[in-house]
């Protein structure tokens, strides 16, 4: 396997360095922060140089000094946000609103700039962010339009397996977006697998998707695909491009090349039953391993070392079967 990461990747992520037990009176320790998990307290005490690689909005107002945000900026589902708006209603803290508000005109910084989504964008509404209509169009229209790719890319045999990406054993990936919509798409094995596809058949927004159920398709020439959605969900936005251009998948499958977007209630949940990192390499290792089986029984051995398979598996063995390779792969 060859790595494409960027070297620069973990420099730019920092992480607290040193935990331990506390009692309950150590909460208010200026040196460390507490936390109460599961009726314990943790005190942790951050490197000087490290900072959140996701830093929560609470903590960039300056109301905590070290939060990491575990809910992928939707803070409408967020418990702690929930929890500090509680208790900043109750008198018992500043609010987020409140601690920007008091800092002078020109670092009054959008939310979005403050949590590193956007550059740098003077907020004009007082933080009333219910009201501001670049706020609806940043979480509703652009999140949803604008590709993102993968910052480090692995590869099994000449397949593209993206880090932080989640897969379902039909060769469907997600990847959870800012705000919480996550992203969809068929992988790079299934797309050199089937080869170049004529038309994707794409579901309209508002359909809901279920888990493990077919939920759109391929066609190439005289044969069809279906492939099965690897979440539940409801689709919000689609790829209107790939309609046009089907190909642009095949060139782009992590990139340009997504399909659509999905809206689901529990993301940690949903997203907890498909694979990701070490466990999607390990699989695709056994996937390529299936295909080489079925190509040896119809070409006959591959290369000593392997080799790099083809980017139209298909077209250039069609004797391996259309229905043979979508029965095995995209398991329907």
């Amino acid at each position: 396997m060859a790595d494409k990461s960027k070297e620069d990747r973990r420099s730019s992520v920092g992480f607290g360095s040193t935990y331990r037990k506390g009692k309950g009176q150590d909460l208010g320790s200026h040196q460390e922060i507490g936390s109460v998990v599961g009726g314990q307290v943790w005190l942790v005490k951050p490197d000087k140089k490290a900072k959140a690689s996701n830093p929560c909005l609470w903590m960039q107002a300056g109301v905590v000094k070290f939060k990491n945000c575990d809910n992928y900026y939707d803070c409408t589902s967020c418990k702690y946000d929930h929890a500090m708006e509680l208790k900043a209603a109750k008198g018992k803290q500043q609010s987020w609103q409140d601690a920007m508000r008091r800092l002078p005109d020109m670092d009054r910084v959008c939310r979005h700039s403050l949590t590193n989504r956007i550059d740098r964008r003077t907020c004009a509404y007082d933080y009333l962010c219910a009201t501001c209509d670049f706020d609806q169009f940043f979480e509703d229209v652009w999140t949803t339009k604008s590709k993102s790719m993968p910052i480090e890319v692995l590869q099994v045999k000449g397949f593209d397996v993206p880090m932080g990406f989640y897969f379902h054993g039909g060769h469907a990936w997600a990847r959870i977006e800012s705000g919480g919509c996550i992203r969809i798409g068929l992988d790079d094995f299934a797309l050199k697998v089937l080869g170049k596809a004529d038309a994707l058949d794409l579901p309209l927004m508002g359909k809901e998707l279920d888990q493990g159920k077919v939920g759109w398709g391929l066609k190439r020439k005289d044969n069809l695909a279906d492939v099965l959605a690897p979440i539940d969900g409801v689709i919000v936005e689609v790829n209107s491009q790939l309609r046009e251009k089907p190909d642009i998948a095949n060139r782009e499958p992590y990139g340009d090349g997504w399909l659509f977007m999905v809206r689901t209630p529990d993301v940690k949940a949903t997203m907890g039953k498909l694979m990701t990192d070490q466990s999607s390499l390990s699989w695709m290792n056994d996937e390529v391993s299936n295909l080489e089986g079925m190509i040896e029984k119809v070409a006959g051995p591959l290369a000593a070392d392997g080799g790099y398979l083809a980017d139209d598996v298909y077209g250039n063995l069609p004797d391996l079967g259309w229905k043979n390779l979508t029965k095995k792969f995209l398991k329907t």
